[in-house]
């Protein structure tokens, strides 16, 4: 996975309008992507922890925050939206995963002026702690009715993402637990997350919808990355979730990234440059000094080893044992970005594309693997790839003469990746 800057983001959801429903963490992940359609930055710890103001980086607030009564009770709203020229990104505050307020938002969504390219959503904390003794079933059927209603109100060239509950810490003091249950929340939650996200993860699956699972890929950054309240991020992890997040949209829609550095490399061993609140700039890498060369007249410290080659007989090659064996042709090789598969690449790297985003198991895919490596006779030579400097933004292949998806962007193999939603039964009418 590389590295997006901000040119490479606003090219990417050029003339996308992106819906994020969730708590406070999606809202962080909101914000990230506002600034970064902006410029590359990271967001401060003010704000981050800010909610509800009427301004954010050129976006605003259209209803809820302090427009109303500031409160932490699951009554809670919070409308924004930040609008340009080519982009549009709305973020809805949300308690619990399903309820009549959720309805509203999906009907206004139906009836708005736009339709929503990408929708990305979580809900999963409030849920499991505000909401009583009943809260574990009832999320468990609220998901079940979450996905099937949103086969009948999105359109099928909306690409849904869900996101897991990234992981919580052991002792837990946010604000929207009430003092009384952060005790019973520090003990129980880290195991009731892990379970919810498969709950929520199968379910998404089983209904076609994509996943990308943002607890695996934060479950050993807790300590660095993780907020003292136990629950929230601080700025470099929403930006490496930016990444994640941007680069599997880029898979699904057929969109091909830019060759540069990893961004996990950045996440690991922190920002190299730049500071919270402050810009990155592009310098060039540092080499040491060439080493001197001796003096004239002087030859080297220690004598020089005489040169020498071993050379021992060749065999002859052994006859087939099959007189009418047939020379097989030689696969064609591949580059390996050809297929932007994130299976293969699931086990090597924590900081990878999620394993929930291809139905091919892992062992299918190293099998593909080494179909690919082992040749038979002489291989062909292999094309000359571009130099990173010749390729510094998302390839879009524009002008396919037969097919006209929505939107700016050609896939790069033809088509974008097909929907695996699954035709429901008895379609429902649209809420007048």
């Amino acid at each position: 996975m590389v590295h997006l800057w901000t040119a490479d983001v606003q090219q990417l959801l050029h003339n996308k309008f992106v819906v994020i429903l969730g708590d406070s963490v999606q809202r962080a992940v909101y914000k990230d992507l506002v600034l970064l359609l902006q410029k590359n930055d990271l967001l401060t710890l003010s704000q981050l922890k800010a909610k509800g103001e009427h301004s954010f980086e050129q976006d605003r607030l259209v209803s809820g925050g302090q427009q109303g009564r500031m409160h932490n009770g699951i009554q809670y709203r919070e409308v924004r939206q930040f609008c340009s020229d080519h982009h549009l990104v709305r973020f809805y505050f949300l308690t619990r995963v399903y309820s009549d307020y959720l309805e509203d938002i999906l009907e206004e969504l139906q009836s708005g002026e736009h339709a929503p390219d990408l929708v990305i959503m979580n809900s999963c904390l409030w849920d499991l702690t505000r909401y009583g003794e009943d809260s574990w079933p009832s999320y468990l059927r609220n998901l079940e009715s979450l996905f099937g209603r949103l086969h009948h109100v999105l359109p099928e060239s909306c690409l849904f993402v869900w996101n897991t509950a990234m992981p919580v810490g052991d002792n837990i003091t946010s604000g929207f637990i009430p003092p009384e249950l952060r005790a019973t929340a520090s003990l129980h939650l880290k195991i009731q997350v892990i379970e919810a996200n498969f709950y929520s993860s199968a379910e998404a699956q089983k209904q076609g919808f994509d996943v990308l699972d943002l607890h695996f890929h934060f479950r050993r950054h807790t300590e660095k990355y993780l907020q003292p309240d136990g629950v929230h991020w601080n700025e470099c992890a929403h930006r490496h979730l930016s990444q994640l997040l941007l680069a599997h949209v880029a898979d699904a829609w057929g969109v091909k990234l830019p060759q540069r550095n990893t961004v996990s490399k950045w996440i690991k061993g922190g920002p190299a440059r730049g500071r919270a609140g402050g810009r990155w700039d592009r310098q060039p890498q540092a080499f040491p000094p060439p080493r001197p060369l001796p003096p004239r007249g002087r030859g080297p410290l220690l004598p020089l080893p005489v040169p020498h080659s071993v050379r021992f007989p060749v065999p002859p090659p052994p006859p087939h044992p099959f007189p009418n064996h047939q020379v097989m042709p030689p696969f064609v090789p591949y580059r390996q970005d050809a297929c932007f598969s994130s299976d293969h690449h699931f086990q090597e790297d924590p900081f990878s594309l999620n394993h929930f985003h291809s139905g091919a198991s892992p062992s299918t895919q190293t099998e593909f693997a080494f179909e690919a490596d082992f040749v038979f006779g002489p291989q062909p030579p292999m094309p000359p790839l571009p130099l990173p400097s010749q390729q510094c933004a998302p390839v879009v292949h524009r002008g396919f003469p037969r097919y006209h998806p929505r939107g700016p962007y050609m896939p790069r193999r033809g088509r974008p990746r097909p929907s695996r939603r699954r035709a429901p039964a008895h379609p429902e009418p649209k809420p007048q």
